[in-house]
């Protein structure tokens, strides 16, 4: 498999001097090597397990051991510009198999353990990645492709353990840097490719979302694949010299309030349904969050009566922010800035945020909705889709990228949301495409037809819910949910079947999928 080629688009320098984009930029070097030659000895990961079990880890040995196995992959044959696949559970060689494959030139593709392997062998070939990083209980359903090479955790282990360390890459801005999939139009994941710029482009977010500084300990509750963790847990800690803090034990939301305290973490960063849950099954005392100074809450949207009550329980504050796999977060409330419940905030600063009418393309003035849209010069904006130039047409409003929200600023710049110009849905703070999980669903021979969408349930709660009609009386809902756990992964299964005679669908059969939700989604 030949090394990645593609051409993207040259980006203007954005107008803040904080924003000043280097012409040569390499993520491992930015946000590790770096930093290690500064402060070498200060604590850059802490890994917390069940028990109070944990790894910590120096700036200078965490990038010596990514170094090393930087030097080790080119030493096995990789080559710059492969795809490298990492399908491993949520542990220190994911890490290092990440910052290494970025360091030595190779384009890592983080997957989550969450997809079946069906759903991970559809990754495999479409990104046409020629190294996979597997750990032993992740096993694709069927041997890898010839031409697949494939590395265990212990190769991952010994590889970073010895041997000469390698020096970041001289990669430029617009070099290829780590490819995401997220879901598309289509019903097939896309893959979102992002340059090393990417890290440069997630400077506005240092002040204008968190208020970070090198002496913040950053506690991040996602696993390690999402870009939200990868992004707000590590490269920005990082890149701030700060301490990044991960937890990889049992999923107990109740636990959440004591990795606080014992680890002295100064920002929190989840989604908001995970706040729901500490507060629901957990007592957050005092003293468990007196280091915390605030929280960060992206993925979905902040419900106001979350943010009154986790206030009023806590006394601490949340800073919303909204982003996409395309370029992360751009709009967000922080420290300093007046919230207005139910708004994600304003444009970050150095961010070119417009609203676009939907049928001209031209930006609106404040109190109309339209498009969301980011300018193109934006550093943190993907350098493209891989290999769907269709999908990758359909975004581009000229100089505008629009990724199909739809919302309005009020006279004051705060931004309101006003869900979906499509029918992508957003749970727990993965975008999904409902084409996928009915494609899925329509193989089992019990199903004549099946919708998916988001049904609201409570205030603030939705779940993802499949609208059925089945062949035949005394299909169980059980036996449908059962099929969906086989199949998709655990973020992408419906969390209840509805039956019906027949899906509302207009007269030339397109589905009403409004109608089944009794909302946008």
């Amino acid at each position: 498999m030949a090394p990645l080629a593609i051409d993207p688009p040259k980006i203007p320098t954005m107008s803040l001097p904080h924003m000043s984009l280097p012409e040569r930029i390499n993520i491992t070097g930015h946000c590790l090597a770096e930093p290690a030659r500064r402060h070498p000895d200060k604590t850059a990961l802490i890994i917390v397990g069940d028990e109070g079990r944990e790894q910590r880890w120096s700036y200078r040995d965490l990038d010596l051991a990514v170094r090393r196995l930087a030097g080790g992959l080119l030493r096995s044959g990789a080559r710059p510009g492969e795809r490298l696949m990492i399908r491993m559970g949520n542990d220190l060689p994911y890490l290092l198999t990440f910052f290494a494959g970025l360091a030595a030139g190779l384009v890592p593709l983080p997957s989550s353990a969450a997809l079946t392997g069906e759903e991970a062998e559809f990754l495999l070939g479409d990104s046409g990645a020629v190294w996979l990083a597997l750990s032993g209980d992740l096993a694709l359903d069927h041997v890898p492709p010839p031409g697949v090479r494939v590395l265990t955790e212990d190769d991952i282990r010994r590889l970073a353990g010895s041997g000469p360390p390698l020096d970041p890459a001289d990669t430029a801005a617009d070099d290829p840097a780590f490819l995401i999939y997220t879901s598309g139009t289509t019903g097939k994941p896309k893959g979102v490719l992002h340059g090393h710029r990417t890290v440069w482009g997630r400077k506005p977010m240092h002040q204008g979302w968190y208020g970070i500084s090198g002496s913040d300990v950053v506690l991040h509750a996602g696993a390690f694949n999402w870009t939200y963790t990868l992004g707000v847990g590590l490269l920005d800690p990082w890149a701030n010299g700060a301490t990044a803090v991960l937890y990889n034990g049992r999923p107990d939301p109740a636990l959440w309030p004591e990795v606080i305290a014992r680890h002295g973490v100064t920002l929190f960063a989840t989604v908001p349904s995970l706040y729901r849950r500490i507060l629901k099954y957990s007592r957050p005392e005092p003293r468990q969050l007196a280091s915390l100074r605030h929280g960060l809450t992206a993925g979905e949207a902040l419900p106001p009566a979350l943010l009154e009550e986790w206030r009023a329980r806590t006394g601490k504050e949340l800073y919303e922010a909204l982003g996409m796999s395309e370029i992360s977060t751009y709009v967000s409330t922080g420290p300093g800035m007046a919230i207005r419940p139910g708004s994600p905030g304003k444009p970050q600063p150095g961010r070119r945020v417009a609203i676009l009418d939907v049928g001209t393309g031209q930006p609106l003035p404040a109190g109309e909705t339209g498009l969301l849209a980011v300018h193109r010069s934006d550093p943190g904006l993907m350098l493209g889709y891989w290999r769907r130039p269709e999908e990758e047409a359909l975004v581009w409003r000229g100089e505008w990228f629009a990724g199909g929200d739809l919302a309005h600023f009020d006279q004051d710049g705060y931004l309101w949301f006003h869900g979906r110009n499509d029918d992508i849905l957003n749970t727990q703070g993965y975008r999904l495409s409902p084409l996928e999980i009915e494609r899925t669903l329509e193989h089992h021979p019990d199903i004549a037809d099946v919708a998916v969408g988001e049904l609201s349930v409570s205030t603030g709660l939705k779940l993802l819910t499949a609208f059925v009609v089945p062949h035949h009386a005394g299909v169980s809902e059980g036996a449908l949910l059962d099929w969906a756990a086989a199949h998709l992964a655990t973020y992408k299964r419906p969390r209840k079947i509805i039956f019906l005679d027949k899906l509302p669908r207009t007269a030339n059969g397109k589905l009403l999928r409004r109608e089944l939700t009794g909302s946008g989604a």
